[in-house]
């Protein structure tokens, strides 16, 4: 057997490790010069950094064999701390009942439980968007507080525009009650750290997973090809994946095809996609990423892994602070990188702004949050533009993109996975279970549904750590 995967992220690089781990003939085309996709790690002013935050967490067993396996104890556990800062204010997350008391005034801490009241007594009835959905769940203040800002700024649409599938799967189990009772609690009597509280990490970054990854699939007789972007793949006239079409005209014949690149793209590269498809597929859209990295000369700067931004008057959402992961990843230097990150479409001003007017704006918006001492200069700057990281849940987007499903699902070995290749919001070890869960399919295991991962309704974060901590 010979399978192809397009694509070394996190979905493609499990899956082809999997598949040479049992002996198929696998070999995987990435269109950059790396491995990882989202998740790859790089040197930085002679340190090392992510793109953005990537913490790993998961109660899949599957999952964290994977990351055993392949990193043979090469991780650390992290202490998470991450805070919320809204209106000059830093709140900690999870929740804590005296922190709210401190940050929010009384009238404002009374609006939210009349708002939840009023919500509960006369509910909306099948909310449809992010908007109704969250204030259904938690009143309209707390909406407007915790909510709106920073998912406008992520999705680059309203939140009443955003389908409601995307809160059900990320804040999924989550209430208000719950909520003030965990936090009046201060979590008293739990003895144990929670996947809230605490996460593995690879002791140089969380591209190491995927290096050391790469590096196996080849020893397993594997091959990688970098800087081999795949223009299509093809399909027969017996509805068949029978290979891929490199952008410089190769062509590579296969039994099977495991693509992770977007879907959309991916589906308008076929050959004679009806109309009715295509037309779906142009209703499909994702958001860019930018990312500012700055060079602060200096330590101690901010305790948080990382910051969400909740704040409408600067035009960035999150922040991470790569001092507070690991020592490994810093070693000896005695600055501190952070990194800003904004998000764009290729329409948008910022997308094509030139890096020294992207850098200033992120040092003067670092300057507003007062997160960067005045003593302290920055020394260097760095942006790094990824296209296409979110698949957009904008209202209605099921109808077109069960379409593109039913549409690949009558293409025989042909498997898309991944955030990308299936649109579908996944963290890193999301896409992990995709990719090994394809293999296993390709290789004759239990079969799975690869639709349906993502979509449990199970919040994963609950779980104490010690239950799934790797030994």
């Amino acid at each position: 057997m010979k399978v192809l995967v397009i694509g070394a992220g996190p979905a493609g690089l499990s899956c082809a490790h999997e598949l040479a781990k049992k002996g198929v003939d696998v070999q995987l085309y990435e269109a950059s010069e790396f491995v990882g996709g989202m998740s790859r790690s790089f040197d930085l002013w002679g340190q090392r950094v992510d793109l953005g935050p990537h913490r790993f967490f998961s109660k899949e067993k599957k999952i964290n064999q994977f990351f055993a396996e392949v990193l043979q104890g090469e991780f650390t556990m992290i202490n998470r701390l991450t805070r919320i800062y809204y209106k000059k204010r830093f709140f900690q997350y999870p929740l804590k009942f005296t922190n709210v008391l401190f940050n929010l005034n009384p009238f404002t801490i009374v609006r939210i439980l009349w708002d939840y009241l009023i919500q509960r007594i006369n509910p909306i009835k099948n909310p449809t968007t992010f908007e109704s959905w969250v204030t259904n769940r938690f009143g309209k203040k707390l909406y407007e507080i915790f909510f709106k800002s920073y998912s406008e700024k992520l999705w680059g649409i309203p939140c009443s525009k955003i389908d409601a599938e995307w809160a059900a799967q990320r804040i999924k189990t989550l209430s208000l009650i719950g909520a003030v009772i965990s936090a009046i609690r201060g979590n008293a009597g739990n003895k144990h750290k929670t996947l809230v509280d605490e996460f593995a990490y690879p002791k140089h970054g969380t591209g190491l997973l995927y290096e050391k990854c790469a590096e196996q699939i080849k020893e397993n007789g594997g091959k990688i090809h970098l800087s081999s972007a795949v223009k299509k793949v093809i399909v027969d006239g017996s509805n068949q994946a029978k290979g891929i079409e490199l952008v410089d005209g190769t062509t590579v014949e296969a039994d099977y095809v495991i693509s992770t690149m977007p879907f959309t793209t991916m589906i308008k590269g076929i050959d004679n996609v009806p109309q009715p498809v295509q037309d779906a597929a142009d209703q499909l859209y994702f958001r860019n990423t930018i990312l500012v990295y700055l060079e602060v000369n200096g330590t101690g700067l901010f305790e948080d892994n990382w910051i969400y931004v909740h704040s409408p008057d600067v035009k960035h959402g999150r922040i991470t602070n790569f001092r507070n992961w690991c020592p490994t990843l810093y070693g000896d230097k005695k600055t501190s990188i952070i990194c800003l990150e904004f998000w764009a479409f290729e329409k948008d001003e910022i997308w094509t702004m030139d890096d020294e007017k992207l850098s200033n704006i992120a040092k003067k918006e670092i300057g507003k949050l007062n997160l960067v001492p005045e003593s302290m200069d920055i020394l260097n700057s760095k942006v790094i533009r990824i296209p296409r990281c979110y698949p957009v849940y904008e209202t209605g987007y099921q109808a077109p993109l069960k379409t593109l499903e039913n549409f690949v699902d009558k293409i025989d070995k042909l498997i898309p996975i991944g955030r990308y290749g299936s649109f579908k919001y996944n963290n890193q070890d999301h896409s992990i279970l995709m990719g090994l869960l394809a293999a296993e399919n390709i290789t004759g295991g239990e079969y799975t549904n690869l639709w349906e991962i993502n979509t449990d309704d199970e919040y994963q974060e609950e779980g104490d750590i010690k239950d799934v901590l790797i030994q």
